[in-house]
């Protein structure tokens, strides 16, 4: 007997089960407080504060109860088990990194069989070479939630200096590995929000950022300030290590360090919150005591050091230049003046990579996807690396001498797909195809532009089964983060195949906030602009319904940490808009954001709740303060996780519960909270699978697909 396939199975189910009206939920009981703060004069209430204390027995009885009220909605969704069993075998393929090379007759790369909760690295003496396993994450934990989390090889590969985060933490604690032996040295890093940040060449030890230890059960919300570079010298104990650059002077800055390849430069950049701005100190290592001198001394401007000819040093700069250029300057020169090496164009640099000695490999991103493009140091255009279409490719690292490299092409319908280059032939070789259990030809991916309420042109990405009808019918989600200049291109997500198998469309609007078209972008949707963002979001779902690729009951929004506040914000301001919503990890209560752990950083993107034109701007959006009493939401599906150390989980507690407060309507309100789970990064694969089989399971009956 043949196979039913996936969405044949769904239709089916459909045509024999039926979902009544939802008669109105009862929720766990969750007592509002009469805590009321001032805010310029704005008397604010909060009082949901108590779930703040996320250890508390209040707390802690009320996320068991909120999770047995989420399961036992779940289990009664007849296609939950199908759609895992279909998301689980299309998981189930072998997926690889782009080699890396480490030294000569050393090459790293990782690999995941399938179904392994981490991604394995593997060690290989030639690119031919499959190697053998160097190190296997999966065998630190058996559940899995044990996860590599920084990596950084000596020059000659003896010596490897790793992080570890447990449970998606965002404290690593470090250790350093004889690459020969594979036996660990005794230097090791206590947990902390920190990264091994350079080697010094002989090998005697490295350069780390890191913060004073946080108080022992204060992880999930204490404050970090006064972020240091220290050195540990290999032998001795941490508390030997030595501060190499400090500021005092501003608890907010963030310090990092790197060596220039050459060995000769010490290069430290400072910056402040989130933005993409910094400044510049270096110092001449191969000179005795020497200083550690200024080059740029203001925030204005990101400064992005790329690399060095002596003591001329490349940058990639925003300076003058919005969307990006490239520029050179002599730092041992009385004045220092900036050269120009490739001047801005109408695409934006994403990032630049040195290679092949003097070749510069520019990484732009046009109308949000990629293209590269090879010039000379300077300034000479070489040529266009060619890709298979819309989409994002990544990679081009390796030491500068190298002229061969890696980089990896997908896009939403193309699975990643790993190239080796030459640099001096210009010539792509395919290395690594993945092979996912789906038919890639049936789907197309479009990119289309729409007006939002301002008029300004947005992006927006579309996926979906080539020949669908333009009808209103089509199940949609719709996904959008914009902000903190993070870009959304073209990638592929094997989550995201099991909704297009569903025959759903998949669109993902780039909206400002992000650097899709630069500096400007980013600005025009952040601080007192932050409007903009809800606006285009909205504007995204405006079109799609007006162009019949979908209709308000067949449209869902998504979107994960600062894209959890988006679709929270969005929500409260058009809640009959749309047929469902899942915000994840979301920053919900704008006003307390940075009283928690990394919080304070987000300032530079959000404002400060402690200036009046801030607060007024962010107390007008946010999605905790604006869940109205009375008004009809649709399904709404929240996900946080209980160690969740960089988005503080207790606000997606306190929106769940004014949410629930808020409801008039029949429809479930519901919070799935993961245990043994942080923000994302380092989730183990089988619990992966099984939220987004929940969530899958959520829209389907929220949209009543069929």
């Amino acid at each position: 007997m043949l196979k039913k396939s996936f969405a044949l199975f769904l239709l089916l189910s459909f045509l024999t089960v039926s979902f009544p009206a939802q008669a109105k939920f009862t929720y766990p009981p969750a007592h509002r407080s009469d805590q009321v703060d001032d805010f310029h004069g704005v008397k604010v209430p909060d009082p949901y504060r108590w779930m703040e204390d996320t250890e508390s027995a209040d707390t802690r009885a009320w996320i068991e109860a909120e999770n047995k009220l989420t399961e036992s909605y779940l289990e009664k969704i007849p296609q939950r088990e199908k759609i895992k069993e279909r998301l689980t075998e299309l998981w189930n393929y072998e997926r690889y990194s782009a080699p890396s090379k480490v030294a000569d007759g050393f090459y790293i790369y990782s690999k995941n069989d399938g179904l392994q909760n981490q991604s394995v690295l593997y060690r290989a003496n030639s690119v031919s070479d499959e190697g053998k396993i160097f190190f296997d994450p999966n065998k630190i934990l058996a559940d899995g939630t044990a996860a590599l989390s920084g990596s950084n090889f000596t020059d000659d590969g003896k010596l490897w200096a790793y992080g570890v985060a447990i449970a998606g933490s965002d404290r690593t604690e470090w250790h350093v590995m004889d690459t020969a032996t594979g036996k660990l040295l005794p230097d090791t890093l206590a947990p902390n929000r920190q990264g091994v940040s350079a080697w010094s060449k002989d090998n005697s030890g490295f350069y780390y950022s890191s913060y004073a230890p946080t108080k022992k059960g204060e992880e999930l919300k204490e404050n970090t300030f006064f972020q240091k570079i220290y050195y540990h010298k290999l032998g001795t104990p941490q508390s030997d290590d030595y501060v190499v650059y400090e500021r005092p002077d501003n608890k907010e800055y963030f310090s990092g360090a790197e060596i220039s390849e050459d060995g000769n430069w010490l290069i430290i950049t400072v910056g402040k919150g989130t933005e993409r701005m910094n400044m510049v100190y270096f110092k001449n290592l191969k000179m005795d005591k020497a200083p550690i001198l200024p080059l740029i001394e203001n925030l204005d401007n990101s400064w992005n050091f790329i690399g060095n000819d002596g003591s001329t040093f490349y940058f990639q700069t925003d300076k003058d230049a919005t969307r990006g250029k490239i520029v050179k300057v002599n730092v041992l020169a009385r004045e220092h003046k900036f050269a120009d090496v490739i001047p801005q164009t109408a695409d934006s640099i994403a990032g630049v990579n040195l290679l092949d000695n003097d070749k510069l490999v520019v990484n732009y991103l046009h109308d949000a996807h990629t293209l590269i493009k090879i010039f000379t140091t300077d300034g000479k255009f070489v040529r266009d690396v060619k890709l298979p279409g819309i989409g994002s490719a990544g990679g081009f690292g390796g030491k500068r001498k190298d002229s061969e490299t890696f980089y990896s092409y997908s896009s939403f319908n193309a699975p990643p797909t790993i190239y080796s280059y030459d640099m001096k032939t210009g010539a792509s070789k395919l290395f690594r195809k993945s092979n996912v259990k789906f038919d890639s030809s049936q789907y197309e991916v479009k990119e289309v532009f729409y007006p939002s309420k301002d008029g300004t042109k947005i992006p927006m990405f579309l996926t979906y089964k080539k020949g669908i009808k333009l009808d209103g019918t089509n199940p949609t989600l719709l996904y959008g983060y914009g902000g903190f200049n993070i870009a959304m291109t073209p990638g592929f997500s094997v989550a995201r195949v099991g909704w297009l198998e569903m025959g759903g469309v998949y669109a993902v609007a780039c909206l400002r906030g992000g650097s899709e078209y630069g500096k400007d972008w980013w600005t025009g949707g952040s601080r007192l602009k932050k409007q903009n963002v809800f606006d285009d979001f909205a504007w995204a779902a405006k079109w799609l319904i007006a162009n019949k690729y979908t209709s308000t009951p067949k449209l869902a929004i998504n979107g994960g940490s600062n894209g959890g506040l988006l679709v929270g914000a969005t929500l409260n301001q058009h809640p009959d808009l749309f047929g469902a919503a899942v915000p994840q990890v979301g920053v919900m209560d704008m006003l307390r954001f940075d009283k928690f752990t990394i919080g304070w950083a987000w300032r530079s993107d959000y404002g400060n709740p402690t200036d009046a034109a801030d607060f007024k701007a962010m107390y007008a959006y946010s999605p905790y303060h604006n869940a109205k009493r009375g008004t009809k939401y649709p399904p709404v599906l929240v996900t946080t996780a209980d160690h969740d150390d960089r988005v503080f989980p207790a606000h997606s507690f306190k929106y769940t519960a004014a949410m629930q407060y808020a409801q008039a309507g029949d429809a479930p309100v519901l919070i799935r909270i993961q245990t043994r789970g942080g923000h994302g990064a380092g989730l183990p694969t089988t619990l992966a699978i099984q939220q987004q089989a929940d969530i899958y399971a959520f829209l389907v009956k929220a949209l009543n697909m069929k």
